[in-house]
């Protein structure tokens, strides 16, 4: 009998929603299945919906998250149930809105991508077979490449960087290398300069560049890197060259400028296990952005763990 009287009150409860809020019939369509679903929770605790506990919430959000449900999902579920339960309560139907203070489980960010060390190396370092390209834009794209594993910098910190510091009326640069002290500085997220070191490979893929600079040179003089037209790169012509670049030299992966700043970050961290100086190196303002090239780090632990223990190889037969 309670189950009925479930359904008729949930169907009070939309045809309030499709005359009210003038939903569309698919929102209600959606808003129906998440309270069935609901309703199916309270059947097997053998109760009435009206009669559902903030415990018992919590439990079936527990039970749609183990079943793989992603957490946007599970939200909404959580969103609906709300607005239900919230609609009960002001016809005093319920005493309390059992879905309040609930928060549906963080949503996983996906791992980032990061190249082989070898891979990595592939990229910045090897020439694309049999390209007859402009010998000046090779010179260009090597230096931009090796700066971007080099130091790990984002691709809009590449763009704006300048041959010196320039201080010129309104002008500031907003990064630029200093060759004495091996380094790179650029303005980060939240206007935040940081200061990377540069490795040997990279200063000499970009003195190489500058030899030829000159030439390519139109009005702007303070760009480091310059486009075909001689004017200061864009993150998308860099993102073009580099997906390019990778593709030519037989890599499968689609790798773009993040990758390489992924791969900088987990390829020092393997190394070096120091997470707070990838984190200054990166510019994250909060270690947890950075905890998760530990989850790279795991991975790889454990790719060499099964692949070197002899009690860790599983049996074929």
């Amino acid at each position: 009998m309670g189950h009925a009287v479930d359904h008729a009150t949930m169907d009070g409860y939309l045809d309030s929603l499709a005359s009210q809020r003038q939903l569309s019939p698919l929102t209600i369509s959606n808003y129906r299945r998440d309270l069935l679903e609901l309703a199916a929770f309270a059947a097997e605790s053998k109760q009435d919906v009206t009669a559902t506990t903030h415990f018992q919430i919590r439990k079936f959000a527990a039970q749609l998250h183990a079943r793989g449900l992603n957490p946007r999902s599970i939200a909404r579920k959580l969103s609906a149930w709300r607005g239900f339960f919230g609609w009960l309560a002001e016809r005093n139907a319920i005493a309390a809105n059992p879905v309040d203070g609930i928060k549906p489980p963080k949503r996983t960010k996906p791992l980032p991508k990061a190249l082989a060390a070898d891979d990595a190396v592939r990229v910045v370092a090897e020439n694309a077979p049999g390209k007859k390209a402009d010998a000046t834009m090779t010179l260009c794209n090597h230096a931009m490449f090796e700066l971007l594993y080099s130091s790990g910098l984002r691709v809009s910190e590449l763009a704006g960087l300048d041959v010196r510091y320039v201080q010129d009326g309104r002008y500031v640069s907003a990064g630029w290398i200093d060759f004495d002290a091996r380094e790179v500085t650029v303005t980060g997220k939240g206007s935040k300069l940081r200061t990377v070191p540069i490795g040997g490979p990279a200063l000499e893929a970009i003195q190489a560049w500058l030899g030829v600079r000159a030439t390519l040179v139109k009005t702007d003089p303070h760009p480091l890197f310059l486009s075909e037209r001689g004017t200061r790169i864009s993150p998308r012509v860099v993102q073009l060259r580099l997906k390019a670049h990778a593709q030519a030299i037989g890599l499968p992966t689609n790798v773009h400028p993040h990758v390489l700043r992924h791969s900088f970050a987990s390829h020092v961290l393997q190394s070096s296990g120091d997470l707070r100086a990838v984190q200054e190196m990166l510019g994250h303002a909060s270690i947890s952005a950075t905890q998760i090239y530990t989850s790279l780090d795991f991975q790889r632990l454990a790719q060499v763990y099964d692949a070197a223990h002899p009690r860790a190889k599983k049996k074929t037969d």
